[in-house]
């Protein structure tokens, strides 16, 4: 009795610990009828597949998996055509949830979690002004060009030139007010990795200690430094 008694409470002891350290990822896709849903994650720049499910009809799924610290996560659909849908969050411990539809998979994903993803929910707010406004600007550049109309191309192309700055500022600015999170050196790599040298230095200059030495904070440190050393 004495000896179940230990490994049980070993067994208790260990669960709780592994719960600490992991993800639950919950949601719902409305108008699915039957699909396999897999939680991935980038290793090496290799997609890596930490759960699966598949769900029939509008069922709520979960998946879980093993976490150490908060990353970017993608979840994928698999309808058994030749097209899958991607959703990607910003995860860490705890509870994700992703409400979506499966008509507009990626653009109608409702994403609650982690406080990392809650900071690049702002983020995408406004970026998706920024987007609309070179989406516009890009077309107006094209119909220019349609009609020979050189000087309204010009002025299209120096207005969408112009945009693509203020995106970049904002962008900056955005980060260093959130320098104290892992958002900050992630908008670095995959939003101003062509922007000027200046830019991603000043943002990994401003993070602290603890982001610094995150993933997306020692990923930011070996870009910049690469790209130094080729200049």
């Amino acid at each position: 009795m004495r000896k179940l008694i230990a490994l049980l409470s070993l067994s208790l002891l260990f669960n709780c610990g592994n719960s600490n350290d992991s993800l639950v990822v919950k949601g719902q896709i409305k108008g699915l009828k039957k699909g396999t849903i897999y939680l991935k994650k980038a290793t090496d720049s290799t997609l890596v597949t930490l759960d699966s499910v598949t769900v029939h009809g509008e069922t709520p799924f979960e998946l879980k998996s093993y976490i150490d610290e908060p990353q970017i996560h993608f979840l994928y659909l698999d309808k058994n055509d030749a097209k899958e849908d991607r959703i990607s969050f910003f995860a860490d411990k705890g509870v994700s949830e992703i409400q979506t539809t499966l008509k507009n998979f990626a653009y109608d994903a409702e994403i609650k979690g982690s406080k990392q993803q809650d900071i690049l929910n702002d983020y995408l707010v406004m970026m998706s002004k920024f987007n609309n406004k070179s989406l516009e600007l890009i077309k107006e550049n094209f119909d220019a060009l349609r009609v020979n109309d050189t000087i309204l191309a010009t002025e299209k192309e120096m207005a969408f030139n112009s945009l693509k700055r203020r995106k970049y500022l904002y962008t900056t600015n955005f980060a260093l007010n959130h320098k104290n999170s892992e958002v900050a050196p992630y908008l670095a790599l995959t939003e101003l990795y062509d922007a000027n040298i200046k830019l991603l230095d000043t943002i990994n200059n401003a993070l602290n200690k603890a982001v610094k030495t995150s993933l997306y904070g020692k990923n930011l440190q070996q870009f910049i430094d690469r790209i130094k050393t080729e200049e």
